[in-house]
């Protein structure tokens, strides 16, 4: 790899990791705050909206200048979203201002791989990538649970500046000015990424013409054999990992009787999991091989009900960590082939953005039913039981389109033929 591509994970790496430990911190401020159950998972909706309604501008914003510029200044948008918790903005608004720029920061973070590398290193380098990032989440989550443990926070809160009222007064308050402190060390990081040199025509200023050629990207993506595939496969991804995030932590809560700062442990147990599958897929598929992945999908959904069946933290990390490694190891070929299909359709950050909005936008769907089952008073583990079966039907479905997408393929093959 280039050397440009460590600097570009060493950014993702604590960017990601602020991001995941203001998380467990904001829903820490929520519990402070005594607010209900069902607005924990309007966290990562209000994170995650940007992405959908931010989506037909953030791709030309990418491609408009170099993409290590762009991330350091999406970063920098990232850290004024998490200081706005210390001025009375509601938990909800702040985080939603750290998805503004975490949704700006996307395209430039992916397309840059694409401007770097080769495309026989893609899949290579997003078990790279993956593996960074699922490392930070892993961290970010035990940061971020070890930062509201009260043997942590009342340590940081005993530290005071002569003459000045920090207006620091509580764990999640104290957390949260530590993870500003992360998102500082990932501008640094910024700073250093190199400029690829690539270079794309004039991007589109104004709202309407870009919403048109973004609607364009969205339909060429979908219209495509392969595009649509590996498409459809990290939408349900990333909208079943968002919903599995929160999932662990109520799940962790009412079968393992484990408080906050314990239950992020877990999550970041499913994230080691989805590391080791993300590694295990950089080293053994290949790109022209990454459809073949397509059936651990449904496994990785079979697997998710056996969670009802478990009564202790012991049994519990090996099922999180071998649903983590399906999960890591079905999604980073189809994430590769995305990225190669989008490059070459389109520009990279273009098809970035167009797969940010699809697959936020099923997050935002399956956040919204999460809550709205939570607010029914639905049992975990029935929420639990869905969800698996819905994961595992979601990819029956999908390995039955690219089925027949190879049937239709072979069928024009075959009429395109010369009669002997």
């Amino acid at each position: 790899m280039k050397r440009g591509f460590y600097t570009i994970m060493a950014a993702q790496f604590f960017s990601s990791l602020a991001d995941n430990a203001l998380l467990i911190a904001a829903i820490a401020l929520l519990i402070e705050t005594a607010a209900p159950d069902w607005m924990k998972p309007l966290l990562k909706l209000f994170f995650t909206i940007s992405y959908v309604v931010l989506a037909p501008f953030v791709g030309a914003f990418a491609d408009a200048m170099p993409k290590g510029r762009v991330m350091f200044v999406t970063n920098a948008i990232k850290i004024v979203g998490c200081l706005l918790m210390f001025f009375t903005v509601h938990p909800l608004l702040a985080y939603a201002v750290v998805g503004f720029g975490a949704a700006a920061y996307s395209p430039a973070k992916y397309g840059i791989l694409t401007e770097l590398l080769p495309p026989e290193r893609l899949v290579a380098a997003n078990g790279w990538i993956e593996g960074t990032t699922v490392g930070s989440i892993i961290l970010g989550t035990v940061v971020g649970g070890a930062l509201i443990n009260p043997s942590v926070s009342d340590v940081l809160l005993t530290f005071d500046v002569p003459g000045l009222d920090t207006g620091i007064d509580t764990p999640a308050e104290a957390a949260i000015l530590i993870i500003a402190v992360l998102y500082a060390i990932a501008a640094l990081f910024n700073l250093r990424i190199p400029d690829t040199g690539a270079r794309y025509p004039h991007q589109q200023a104004h709202p309407v013409r870009l919403l048109v050629d973004f609607a364009r990207c969205v339909k060429v993506l979908w219209c495509d054999r392969l595009g649509q595939v590996s498409l459809a496969v990290t939408t349900l991804f990333w909208g079943a990992g968002a919903t599995l995030q929160f999932i662990v932590l109520d799940w962790a809560r009412t079968a393992l009787g484990m408080p906050l700062d314990k239950a992020a442990i877990l999550q970041g147990v499913v994230a080691v999991g989805i590391a080791l599958g993300a590694v295990g897929a950089a080293r053994l598929v290949p790109l022209k091989g990454s459809l073949r992945v397509l059936p651990v999908g449904v496994g990785m959904g079979l697997l998710v009900p056996l969670m009802t069946l478990v009564s202790s933290e012991t049994a519990a990390w090996p099922l999180l960590v071998l649903i983590g490694a399906l999960a890591g190891f079905f999604v980073v070929p189809m994430n590769a082939l995305l990225q190669h299909r989008g490059h070459v359709l389109m520009s990279a950050g273009h098809s970035i953005a167009v797969q940010n909005f699809n697959e936020n936008l099923n997050i935002l769907l399956m956040l919204g039913l999460y809550a709205l089952l939570i607010r029914l008073g639905l049992h975990i583990n029935w929420i639990v039981l869905l969800f698996g079966l819905f994961v595992a039907s979601t990819m029956l479905l999908v390995i039955g389109r690219h089925n027949a997408n190879q049937r239709e393929f072979d069928s024009v093959t075959l009429i395109g033929e010369p009669r002997h």
